[in-house]
């Protein structure tokens, strides 16, 4: 008898572990990400990775052909809805048009979290876990009007955006540094319609070296006295470098960026880039990842930092020339801290 009954336990024990075993894995997530060859991305792909197999969260992921491929991350939502996943994670190509798949997963129960870029509007999505993009543009641009000191007054400013739809996270980041360099902002939800005749234009990217080397020709073709350029991101400013490179003005145009990557703010070590603004991607990601399995346990949502909209996870400007007024970490610590 005793015998029977110590079988028993041990049964019931092991259904108990293999019916935990299985709800866990019953917890689906998705990544969604504009690419995945920027490696800002394939850094939040790691991140997720981790998480997930920590958590014992099954995660597909998914990508854009290329920035901007609006296409390919619907058909990566319907999948998600269609295999039952428990939350999305996705950094939206086309901040606006994604909406109405978006708003279809969660009718179906999906918690959806946007990471780096904010969905328009942005409470389209549960949350939103990133950077304070703007902030982030204010920084580079409070440096660089320091940096330049008198000279900022008649300074010829190159913009590097990411593309022609203009995704909040590229009007906020092109914005916030207008901001900090002392440019009138017009409408704060676009780009282009300022007058400050220290404007030497505008150019899209599609956030990669080939983009950023072709938009920093075409400006430059059209205002060869440019002096300082901003960068949606480090691929687009390190395209820039070698457009300027080729005609020999590498060392007498200040470049700011946003990103602070590994590469990123080795090229400020290197003098490509004179400062970023460096965010924190792994951390999006595996919050993010946190953030699905405590829904999927008890259907709790995740809340925004007080005071703002969304889930703030850090900036902090990286430079190994700092400036007064302006808060900043060495290019030493950058390394330390890169994609975080």
């Amino acid at each position: 008898m005793k015998t029977t009954m110590k079988l028993l336990s041990i049964s019931a024990i092991a259904l108990a572990a293999s019916t935990f075993g299985a709800a866990a894995q019953d917890v689906g997530a998705c990544l969604i990400t504009k690419t995945d060859t920027n490696p800002f991305f394939v850094k939040m792909r790691e991140g997720a990775e981790a998480k997930a197999a920590e958590l014992g969260i099954s995660l597909n992921s998914y990508a854009g052909k290329v920035d901007g491929d609006n296409e390919t991350q619907v058909a990566a939502v319907e999948t998600c809805i269609a295999n039952g996943a428990s939350g999305i994670l996705i950094t939206p190509s086309s901040t606006s048009a994604i909406v109405p798949v978006i708003e279809q997963a969660r009718d179906a129960g999906i918690l959806v979290i946007a990471l780096d870029t904010p969905l328009d509007p942005i409470e389209a999505a549960d949350m939103t876990f990133a950077t304070d993009n703007y902030k982030a543009g204010v920084m580079i641009g409070q440096w660089a009007a320091a940096k330049l000191g008198d000279g900022a007054a008649d300074a010829r400013v190159g913009f590097l955006d990411l593309d022609v739809s203009q995704p909040t996270v590229g009007v906020l980041r092109d914005q916030g540094f207008m901001e900090g360099f002392g440019i009138d902002i017009k409408d704060p939800n676009q780009w282009g319609d300022e007058d400050d005749p220290r404007i030497a234009g505008h150019d899209v990217t599609q956030g990669n070296e080939e983009g950023g080397r072709k938009a920093m020709e075409n400006l430059l073709a059209s205002d060869p006295m440019i002096n300082v350029v901003y960068t949606i991101n480090e691929p687009a400013a390190a395209g820039a470098y070698e457009a300027l490179k080729a005609i020999g003005r590498e060392n007498d145009v200040l470049i700011v960026s946003v990103d602070g990557g590994c590469p990123g703010v080795q090229n400020i070590a290197d003098g490509v880039i004179g400062a970023t603004s460096q965010q924190y991607p792994l951390l999006m990601a595996s919050k993010g990842i946190e953030a699905i399995a405590a829904y999927a346990k008890d259907g709790t949502k995740p809340e925004a930092t007080e005071g703002k909209d969304f889930f703030d996870t850090g900036v902090a400007l990286v430079t190994d020339q700092p400036v007064e007024g302006v808060e900043s970490i060495s290019v030493e610590e950058g390394l330390k801290l890169c994609w975080g």
